[in-house]
């Protein structure tokens, strides 16, 4: 019974195994049949073993034709579409919802971190030179564009061509609403005190477009007009005064007035910035360069199109009730104005409507990137005033892969793109004015060189630096700790400021707080100066400030200025320039800049020297062309020497401009600055200053004596001779008689000091003031010898006592010696 149930069940199962395949399987009988059909074929027919690898053969081969036509047909559908893209003016709105949520996941730890790090550098730099009168002094603190990206094509964007140009037009939105920006403001008066300023919310909304140049190599864009701009600013408490925002007037409407001009003056049409695209990054960061900009010439220039042209609005006759114009474009007298910040120069005044300049400027970039402006003037005839006519703008940048870009504004909004891959290689440019059939401009830029912030240089191709650049490293450091020396040599084409043509120039330099002035050289519009004035380093990209002037009878009147980036100077490359002279038509300047590193170690050495008995040993000699402090037209000039807290001072020379003095003066070696003060001695007013100077001995080489003229600052003229040497004797070599000369030297002052002490009284008692001056002044500087010799045995009392104790500190570390007694047998 057990085994039949079994069997049953079996049975069962199967059957159901059978229906559930036929469910899922069911053309599964057909296949039985077919079977047995092709069976009794081959059986009694003929063999289908000859025919079933034909008929696969058949089978693929239909089914690979079918997946070649299918290919086929797809490739030529994308070159069709390729064909209509690139020949179509316009393609339709495309919507970027894909994009911005890309954007959108990395904005907020890559793209917006760059962004904050770029925009913080612009914007810290557009602050220094851009502040309204009720701020005194703006720094940055904080700068954060927040987690919130813009929203590119919100409505699509859309491809169009003009020319041989592609533009990629789409909106812009942004609301930055957890944006941070912290600037921290010292206020001018009358509000005093400091504040700080809260940029928490910024809205930028307009069209933009997107145009790649050079092959891909760039990317340029721009908005089609100026865009809406709205800030949210928050007013917070600094120091000791809190101010509220109601007590900051016209901060705000500053702030959105810088923004807007900021983008208007950058990237609103025809204006546009680039976006570089190298393949290869050499991680060089660009501080300035060397341009040399050629007017060459112009064409096609015509008073009818040139909207500004005087004589087209005024010399104009009616003849049967229409106006003719009688000036022939001939008569055209034009000249170009080069602008580069605030560099300008122009070219000479040429006639016709097709003038020929080629005038050649030396122009300097402050950044990596400039933007250089001509403008076309006329002159008109019978005044000496210029009429601007019109202008074109072509804007150089810097890429990281050693080459620069210009481009500029073609026709019909098209652009004009070239591209110089090394330094020294010649650009043409042929540009259009501004305005409708305005004429064309014919320029060559040639980029000379790009100074770098590790000091290296790039020039006609290949890349120049120091020792340390070539290793990837820089020296230079925001903080103090080095020393920089500047040395005017010489300057050329000044502005002519008097009827003679000549002027009479000198030169302040401002570095930080620091102020050094040139002597003034007569009669001249190519002076030299030779002269070298050291500064402290600044960092934070502190600017030299170069002012020229013309020297008058009551005034100083200005022949240009300039400034000059510091960032980049490495130790043992000095950087030699011409330095264009900016706010003149003309003007140059030769500087020669080299930074040099004050060790700390070496003031150590310094001191070591001092307890090894090391001295500073000054010898002031002469002074030439000093300053005319009496009525007279002379002085009595004396020197006083300041050494740290020591203070020395010469004899007085009386009514001489050039004095002599050779006296000497001994200081201990110990690092501290040398100033000289050179005064007028008066016997009843007080004394007034004539110049000083600092005299630079630490890096001098020990036991070796220098000479040098030293130009007075702070007046007009005057100059200072000595003699400076760092006196390091050797221990087994000191003079066995140098303390008697010393115990001699004061006694023979002491004796001296009491001789004029006696002449002194018999002075009083005759009533001769002018030799009680004298004697007075004689007094004064044995009094000052006499301070420096106690100074000397103080110096030398403590030398001793040191030496004393550290003979104690060495017997008292050293091991105690075996003591043998003797036995006596």
């Amino acid at each position: 019974m057990g085994s039949r149930k079994n069997r049953t069940s079996a049975i069962n199962e199967a059957t159901e195994f059978f229906n559930q395949l036929l469910v899922d399987k069911p053309l599964l009988p057909l296949v039985v049949p077919l079977l047995f059909v092709l069976w009794g074929i081959e059986k009694w027919f003929f063999s289908l073993s000859n025919w079933v690898p034909l008929a696969v053969a058949v089978w693929a081969t239909i089914q690979y034709g079918s997946y070649q036509r299918r290919i086929l047909t797809e490739d030529l559908n994308t070159k069709w579409k390729q064909l209509i893209l690139q020949t179509s003016s316009t393609t339709p709105l495309e919507h970027c919802e894909w994009l911005n949520v890309l954007l959108t996941e990395v904005w907020p730890n890559y793209i917006g971190p760059k962004l904050s790090l770029r925009f913080a550098s612009i914007v810290e730099r557009r602050l220094k030179h851009r502040k309204p009168s009720l701020i005194e002094k703006i720094e940055l603190q904080e700068f954060s564009l927040g987690s919130h990206p813009p929203i590119l094509g919100i409505h699509g964007a859309s491809w169009s061509t003009s020319g041989d140009q592609r533009i990629l037009r789409f909106g812009f939105n942004w609301d930055a609403t957890d944006m941070s920006i912290m600037l921290s403001v010292k206020l001018a008066k009358p509000l005093m005190g400091t504040a700080r300023i809260v940029i928490n919310n910024m809205h930028i909304k307009g069209d933009m477009l997107l145009m790649p140049i050079l092959d891909g190599r760039a990317l340029l864009y721009s908005f089609m007009s100026t865009p809406e701009v709205r800030l949210d600013v928050a007013f917070g408490s600094g120091g000791s005064q809190s101010l509220p925002g109601t007590e900051l007037p016209g901060v705000s409407s500053w702030l959105v007035k810088l923004v807007s001009d900021t983008i208007s003056k950058r990237m609103v049409e025809p204006r546009r910035n680039c976006l570089a695209l190298p393949a290869v990054d050499l991680y060089k960061k660009a501080v300035g360069g060397v341009l040399y900009v050629t007017v060459i010439s112009a064409s096609k220039l015509s008073r009818n199109n040139l909207k500004g042209s005087p004589t087209k609005r005024q010399q104009s006759s009616v003849v049967n009730g229409h106006k003719e114009d009688h000036l022939d474009d001939k008569d055209l007298r034009t000249f170009v104005e080069v602008e580069l910040e605030e560099l300008t120069r122009k070219t000479n005044e040429r006639r016709g409507s097709s003038p020929s300049w080629d005038s050649t400027f030396n122009m300097v970039l402050h950044d990596n990137s400039g933007v250089v402006r001509f403008n076309l003037y006329e002159c008109t005839p019978g005044s000496v005033k210029y009429d601007f006519l019109t202008s074109r703008e072509v804007k150089i940048r810097y890429v990281a892969d050693d080459s620069t870009i210009f481009w500029a504004t073609g026709a019909d909004s098209t652009v004009i793109a070239k591209r110089a891959e090394i330094c020294g290689k010649e650009v043409e440019m042929t540009v259009p004015f501004e305005g409708i059939n305005s004429g064309e401009l014919k320029v060559k830029l040639v980029l000379k060189e790009w100074h770098f912030s590790d000091g290296s240089h790039s020039m006609n191709g290949s890349r120049i630096g120091s020792r340390q650049a070539l290793n990837g490293s820089s020296k230079f450091l925001p903080t103090t700790g080095r020393k920089i020396y500047v040395t005017v040599t010489e300057g050329k084409n000044l502005v002519v400021k008097d009827r003679l043509g000549k002027s009479d120039p000198f030169v302040k330099l401002q570095y930080g707080k620091a102020i050094r002035r040139t002597r003034t050289v007569p009669h001249t519009s190519d002076p030299t100066w030779n002269q070298k004035f050291e500064f402290d380093e600044i960092g934070d990209g502190e600017y030299l400030k170069i002012k020229c002037y013309n020297e008058e009878t009551f005034r100083e009147e200005s022949i240009g200025g300039a400034r000059v980036n510091m960032e980049g100077l490495v130790e043992g490359s000095a950087r030699d320039v011409w330095i264009p002279l900016e706010k003149v038509n003309s003007g140059e300047l030769h500087l020669h800049i080299e930074a040099v590193r004050v060790e700390d170690n070496e003031g150590s050495k310094g001191l070591h020297r001092s307890t090894d008995n090391g001295l500073v040993e000054l010898v002031l000699i002469e002074g030439r062309d000093l300053f005319a402090a009496d009525l007279r037209g002379t002085s009595d000039p004396y020197v006083r020497v300041h050494y740290g807290n020591l203070k020395r001072r010469t004899k007085v020379v009386y009514k001489t401009l050039n004095p002599q003095w050779h006296q000497t003066f001994e200081f201990p070696d110990d690092g501290s600055p040398l100033e000289l003060h050179v005064k007028d001695h008066n016997a009843l007013l007080p004394t007034s200053s004539i110049g000083d100077c600092v005299v630079e001995y630490k890096r001098l080489p020990p036991n070796q004596m220098s000479e040098k003229w030293i130009p007075l600052q702070n007046v007009k003229n005057g100059e200072i001779h000595i003699q400076v040497t760092r006196r390091v004797p050797e221990l087994d070599k000191k003079p066995p008689d140098s303390e008697s000369f010393s115990i001699q030297a004061r006694k023979r002052t002491s004796k001296q000091m009491k001789q004029n002490m006696i002449k002194f009284q018999s002075l009083i008692e005759d009533g001769n003031l002018e030799g009680l001056s004298a004697s007075l002044s004689e007094l004064e500087t044995l009094h000052d010898a006499q301070e420096e010799y106690i100074s000397q045995v103080e110096m030398e009392q403590m030398l001793l006592l040191n030496k004393i104790n550290e003979l104690g500190q060495e017997v008292l570390n050293s091991p105690a010696p075996l003591i043998r007694r003797a036995t006596i047998p």
